[in-house]
C-alpha cells in the first residue's frame, strides 16, 4: 500500500500516523514531484485533487481529505472520504469569541495598553457588559459544530434556536428550530448569530445587509463556516457603522496560495476595532488532528482488507 500525503497539517503527527497504518505501508510526505508520486499511489491524503492529478493517478483507490470540506476535490470514479473531529475545538473558539466580544475584552485590553482604563467603573459612558448566559443565540446551520457549541453554551444558561436546510435538529433541546424560511425570525429574536452552515449555491451570500440589520446594534456574529456565506462588503459596512455590535471571523474570502502572506478580504476588516480576526484556526488543535489520523488510518486498513470505508462522501 502506497500513501501520498499532501496535507502539511498532518506533519506534526507524522510518527503517530505511520504507526497506525498497516505494516509495510509506504508513506510519501509532501512530494516535490507530486504527479510522479501519484502514478503509483493507492491513497491520496490531501485537501485538493485536480483533473491533472487524476490523470496521473492511474491506480488510485481513495482520496482521503483530512478534514470536512471536499469542495477542492475533482475525482470522478475514485471514492472520496472525509473526517471531522474539529467540532469540539471550534466550539471552544466560539465560546471564547462570544465572551470576549459581549464583554468587549479585546477593546479593554487594547485601551489599557495605552494606559486607559476602559470600564464602566472609570467611565460611566461605557455600558455595563452582558454575560454569556444572557445571550440569545441563533445558529445558522446545526451540524457537528452547532451541536458541540450548544453543549457548551447550555452550561451558561443560554437560550438558542436554529435554522437548517431541513429544519430538523432532533433531540437538541433548543428553544425552537426551523428551515431557512425562518431565517428572518431567527435574526429578529437573536443577539448572537453563529454561522456554521456548509457553503452551497443556496447558502452563498445568505447573510447580507438586510439580515445584518435584523440582527441589530447589539448583535454579535461569529463565522466559522466559510467566508462567502456572509457578504463581505455589507458585513464590513455593518461593523464600521455599528449596525451590528461586533464579529469574530475565522473564515475568509481569499487565502494564501503559498506561505503565510495574503489579504483575507477585499475590504479592510483589520482597521476596525469591533472585530476579532483569526486565520482559520478555530479547529486547528492537536486533539483534532489526532482523531483525524485515526479515521484516516482506519480507512487505509479497510482498503487493504477489502472492508467498507468510513465517511465516504461520493464515489
Amino acid at each position: 500500500m502506497r500513501v501520498v500525503v499532501t496535507d502539511p497539517n498532518l506533519l506534526p503527527l507524522r510518527d503517530e500516523f505511520e504507526e497506525l497504518l498497516p505494516k509495510a505501508t509506504e508513506v510519501v510526505w509532501l512530494p516535490d514531484q507530486l504527479l510522479g508520486a501519484l502514478r503509483t499511489a493507492d491513497v491520496l491524503v490531501g485537501p485538493a485533487f485536480t483533473p491533472e492529478m487524476a490523470g496521473a493517478a492511474g491506480r488510485l483507490r481513495l482520496v482521503q481529505v483530512a478534514g470536512a470540506g471536499t469542495d477542492r476535490i475533482e475525482a470522478p470514479g475514485v471514492p472520496v472520504a472525509n473526517t471531522y473531529h474539529h467540532e469540539d475545538s471550534i466550539a471552544e473558539y466560539i465560546v471564547w469569541a462570544l465572551i470576549g466580544l459581549r464583554r468587549e475584552l479585546p477593546a479593554a485590553d487594547a485601551a489599557l495598553r495605552r494606559d486607559r482604563w476602559r470600564s464602566n467603573v472609570y467611565n460611566p459612558s461605557i455600558r455595563q457588559p452582558e454575560t454569556l448566559g444572557s445571550a440569545r443565540v441563533g445558529f445558522l446551520g446545526f451540524g457537528h459544530i452547532g451541536r458541540a457549541t450548544w453543549r457548551l453554551l447550555r452550561a451558561f444558561g443560554v437560550q438558542a434556536w436554529a435554522v437548517t436546510a431541513s429544519g430538523r435538529t432532533e433531540g437538541a433541546g433548543l428553544n425552537w428550530a426551523g428551515d431557512t424560511s425562518q431565517l428572518d425570525r431567527l435574526l429578529d429574536e437573536s443577539d448572537t448569530l453563529v454561522v456554521s452552515a456548509p457553503l452551497t449555491h443556496t447558502t452563498r451570500g445568505i447573510i447580507g445587509a438586510p439580515e445584518l440589520e435584523r440582527l441589530g446594534p447589539n448583535g454579535v456574529l461569529v463565522n466559522v463556516a466559510r467566508g462567502p456565506l456572509v457578504k463581505q462588503r455589507p458585513l464590513y459596512d455593518a461593523l464600521r457603522d455599528r449596525t451590528i455590535r461586533a464579529a469574530a471571523l475565522d473564515v475568509w474570502y481569499s487565502y494564501p496560495e503559498t506561505g503565510d502572506q495574503a489579504a483575507p478580504a477585499d475590504v479592510p476588516f483589520g482597521e476596525l476595532d469591533n472585530v476579532l480576526l483569526t486565520p482559520h484556526l478555530s479547529g486547528i488543535t492537536r486533539q483534532t488532528f489526532r482523531r483525524r489520523i485515526e479515521d484516516i488510518a482506519a480507512n487505509v486498513h479497510a482498503l487493504a482488507n477489502g472492508n467498507e470505508l468510513r465517511n465516504v462522501v461520493r464515489h
